[in-house]
């Protein structure tokens, strides 16, 4: 809770400084999705692989994320959410790898004019999730045979978003420069924005990433490059204010339960998931005559004790894009519907407490387990909202809104042999609360 409230407080605080700093002069509201790479050395791992005659992790990792920007003048103020991977590297018949998540809050200035190209100078605050396993490179298929011996290689979490996205935490930042370009769409007043990004990332904190008497900082730092694309709408392609994109943070809850999972685990010996799973993510949202479209990103979690020794995990992202159609407005109130396509897993872990420090560790190496799915998502949903608008200019809009739809799974989503997709599949509610310029 306390991260959504920090993150809430810090987006909507800095929107408003930004917005009453200045004249309302030019608005430019945008979003986007990226790549990109970036290297990290993990000294201490890699110092202990030398001493056993091994060769160091590969440096590199990859970037994939989202990102939204409101500007108003030469001010913008924004919000990324992304997740790092790194390659693979061979030991034996195991697989050492590492990914991080991170939900940056970007304030920045632009170095140019209101116009089709942008040079931005930003920097960003925010927090970060990190997970480094060793983990066989062909793992058990069968859910039986995993349950009877799930103790396949060993996985380090720290900030586990596995539990749930509030678990996010431990700081994290950023500098660096935007440069993009908007290109007219042909019979759209929308744009579309290319852009590279490049800069430096790091942890400002030392030993805020240390796990099992390891440094991990490395991981959540670096030089990175990074390209995208997006939809961007400029204050020139309208003569009237008919457009704009928003941003929100999503609090869902489902009405389904694991409950073909949960016999599995109570068959041998393991306590099953109470509950219902809930799920906090992001919505960002454009509107153009009455065309709705936009992206959503949740986590979706359950959590437990597994025996008086484990403990387990039941996870899935899922990543909408969505488009619909506004049907109804009147002043502030709207209704509209949205029909969503897009990816979905689901990822069941076992851990194990208790794990020695490295190097210790490296070499009894047989404590956790993980399986996992994904496959195609689809969302139809209503959608009923309602903006406050903040100042005397209307410059921007504190939004509520309330969605009622239902998730249908497009495969099978197996754990082993066992099908999940009813349990991805079912009805669903959720909340928002954002701004909107």
């Amino acid at each position: 809770m306390r991260i959504r409230r920090f993150f809430l407080f810090l987006f909507l605080s800095s929107i408003s400084f930004t917005l009453q700093a200045q004249g309302l002069l030019n608005k430019r509201s945008s979003f986007y999705g990226f790549t990109g790479i970036s290297g990290a050395n993990l000294r201490q791992f890699n110092e202990m692989l030398a001493q056993r005659g091994l060769s160091p992790l590969q440096n590199r990792y990859r970037s994939y994320g989202l990102g939204y920007q409101a500007r108003i003048n030469d001010f913008l103020v924004g919000f990324e959410l992304s997740q790092h991977q790194s390659k693979a590297s061979d030991y034996d018949d195991f697989e050492i790898r590492y990914r991080t998540s991170r939900a940056l809050v970007n304030v920045g200035y632009s170095l140019t004019e209101e116009g089709k190209f942008q040079l931005i100078h930003y920097m960003s605050l925010g927090v970060g999730y990190l997970n480094f396993e060793m983990l066989p490179a062909d793992g058990t298929q069968n859910l039986a045979s995993f349950l009877l011996d799930p103790k396949e290689g060993f996985i380090l979490r720290e900030n586990d978003i596995q539990k749930g996205t509030p678990y996010f935490g431990d700081f994290l930042t950023e500098i660096g420069f935007q440069l993009s370009y908007d290109f007219d769409l042909p019979g759209r007043k929308e744009s579309l924005e290319i852009l590279a990004k490049v800069g430096y990332s790091f942890s400002p904190f030392e030993g805020k990433w240390e796990m099992n008497g390891m440094s991990f900082d490395n991981t959540q730092s670096g030089a990175f490059l990074r390209v995208g694309a997006g939809i961007s709408l400029p204050d020139r392609n309208f003569f009237y204010k008919d457009a704009s994109i928003g941003i929100s943070l999503f609090r869902g809850f489902h009405f389904s339960k694991p409950d073909v999972l949960n016999q599995e685990l109570s068959k041998y010996g393991f306590a099953e998931f109470e509950g219902a799973p809930s799920n906090v993510g992001l919505r960002i949202l454009g509107e153009t005559d009455g065309l709705l479209y936009g992206i959503d990103v949740f986590n979706s979690s359950l959590k437990g004790s597994a025996s008086t020794t484990q403990s387990h995990s039941l996870n899935s992202l899922r990543i909408y894009g969505n488009a619909g159609m506004k049907f109804f407005q009147l002043k502030n109130f709207a209704f509209g519907a949205l029909g969503g396509l897009g990816y979905g897993n689901i990822r069941y872990t076992l851990n194990q407490g208790g794990k020695p420090d490295f190097p210790e560790l490296f070499e009894q190496r047989y404590f956790d387990g993980y399986l996992k799915s994904s496959g195609l998502m689809a969302k139809p949903e209503l959608v009923f909202e309602y903006g406050f608008p903040m100042t005397k200019r209307n410059i921007f809009d504190i939004v509520l809104s309330a969605t009622a739809g239902y998730e249908l799974a497009l495969g099978n989503y197996k754990l082993g042999e066992l099908n999940m997709g009813k349990y991805l599949s079912g009805p669903m509610i959720g909340l928002t609360v954002g701004v909107r310029p």
